[in-house]
């Protein structure tokens, strides 16, 4: 489809636009596609009146013939919520309490992320997948029939894994079947989740240690680690996968794709990917000036993570600043050049956001950590969940303590020598006072106000009023157009 712009009579822009063609889903199989009555129940029982019903852009299509039949069969009004702020994992408490909602449901694929403020029914697509295929793919990629062996897969699958864990554990003693799991009380979904409190489910005799993590939960043997195991996964390759991939990157990954009916071992291109997030760790222990990108305002403890991370860039010397912008793309953070580096606060499935585009990298605060904590270490743990950074988090690393003489490094980038702790150590009147100050006895200088010394270096630094400089003249016609191609120009773009 041909989409143009035009000024005057000529055609400056033209930009053909895809679009996908969607189908309705009959109605005969809304009711099991989307599990209305079940949603329906739910909400007549706790009486709700006001329901913020949570659609991805794909699921949209069905939105309003949902809210119908919810409408339909309960006393409740129903408003659909459209457009996440962020992420469409991620539960919209948000939009919802605008419309002052009394509870979600949530549609398709999720992060799994705890949210606290309103009730939540999760409603997973049913997707199909050919067991007898997925079966034959699991045997052919593992042969050992004592292999340990997890299995993984995404939300949209979990109706079908009681019934592959049956066809395959007669000859797989030591397979392992993963738990849909969700934090907090108000969480709710009819058949297959279960409460993270409840551990019957995977209590075992033998049992070691039980994972919970990405609204996963499984047990491992006992003197079994999870480097011991493989990892089967079920479901498209995505953001799912890759932070699976990317927090247990010593276990060895294989997939089955429902939708093509193919499985494979995955690559080892999470080796190079660990690389790339290491430039970006060196890049964050160049940066003066870091931009807080909050990307979620419904996952628990953000705050608290903001203001962990504020505590973490001030002791390492650095500068830093806030965002909430909603969906990132280049044009958006194109606009502070300002900022040396961006931090993203998300879930986990969107904390790893490929930046190769953007102008200015883009760090997880596990990676920023990394970077101005000098007690953490980059080791083979990955962190993507921020909530584990925080006290009390099974990877949380105290602040380490500022140091008399402060120490430098070398940067492996620049090659230059940097040092930690600059603004902890410096004068509060030095702040504003002067351009540089002294910073220890080897006579090493300090940017005192990164940001300001960023402006200092502009060509152009805006609009300056002049009081009484300016002389008045008379009002003139302007041009006319678009900058593209303003009408005297004669030019346009086809």
């Amino acid at each position: 489809m041909a989409d143009a712009f035009s000024s005057s009579s000529e055609t400056v822009i033209q930009r053909l636009v895809d679009v996908s063609s969607t189908t309705h889903t009959p109605v005969g199989k809304l009711e099991e596609l989307y599990q209305i009555k079940e949603t329906c129940d739910f909400i007549s029982e706790r009486q709700y009146k006001k329901v913020a019903l949570q659609f991805p852009d794909e699921l949209l299509v069905d939105s309003v013939a949902v809210a119908v039949e919810i409408e339909k069969n309960t006393k409740a009004t129903a408003y659909i919520l459209g457009d996440t702020s962020y992420g469409s994992c991620c539960v919209d408490e948000v939009a919802a309490e605008h419309v002052g909602a009394d509870c979600i449901v949530h549609y398709g694929s999720a992060c799994l992320s705890p949210s606290t403020r309103l009730p939540l029914m999760y409603v997973f697509e049913r997707r199909v997948v050919d067991l007898e295929k997925c079966s034959s793919a699991f045997r052919e990629l593992y042969q050992d029939t004592q292999s340990h062996i997890i299995i993984l897969y995404d939300v949209n699958y979990v109706h079908a894994m009681n019934d592959l864990h049956s066809l395959l554990s007669p000859e797989y003693t030591n397979l392992v079947v993963s738990e849909i799991v969700v934090e907090g009380e108000q969480c709710y979904s009819h058949g297959w989740i279960k409460r993270q409190q409840d551990d019957s489910s995977v209590s075992e005799a033998d049992s070691g240690q039980v994972i919970c993590q990405f609204g996963r939960r499984f047990s491992l043997k006992s003197g079994l680690s999870m480097k011991d195991y493989s990892v089967f996964y079920v479901g498209q390759e995505g953001r799912t996968l890759t932070n699976f991939m990317m927090t247990w990157n010593r276990c060895s990954f294989s997939s089955f794709d429902p939708t093509t009916i193919t499985g494979r071992t995955e690559s080892v291109t999470i080796n190079r990917a660990l690389m790339k997030r290491y430039y970006a760790i060196e890049r964050a222990k160049d940066a003066n000036v870091v931009g807080i990108l909050v990307g979620t305002l419904g996952v628990a403890d953000y705050l608290t993570v903001i203001q962990q991370l504020k505590e973490t860039i001030h002791r390492a010397g650095k500068k830093s600043y806030m965002f909430a912008m909603g969906k990132l793309n280049v044009p958006k953070l194109a606009n502070f050049l300002e900022i040396d580096i961006f931090v993203l606060i998300a879930c986990p499935e969107n904390s790893l956001l490929n930046s190769s585009e953007f102008y200015k990298p883009v760090v997880t605060p596990f990676e920023m950590e990394v970077a101005c904590n000098r007690n953490r270490e980059w080791s083979e743990e990955y962190v993507t969940d921020f909530r584990h950074l925080l006290p009390g988090g099974q990877s949380h690393v105290p602040l380490a303590d500022q140091l008399e003489d402060d120490e430098t490094d070398v940067s492996l980038i620049t090659g230059a020598l940097r040092s930690h702790n600059l603004l902890m150590s410096e004068p509060a009147e030095s702040l504003y006072g002067s351009s540089v100050v002294l910073r220890n006895q080897t006579l090493t200088v300090a940017n005192t106000n990164p940001a300001a010394s960023f402006l200092a270096e502009r060509s152009w630094k805006g609009l300056e009023q002049k009081l009484g400089e300016t002389p008045v003249v008379k009002a003139v016609k302007g041009r006319k157009g678009i900058a593209i191609a303003y009408e005297e120009e004669g030019t346009s773009l086809s």
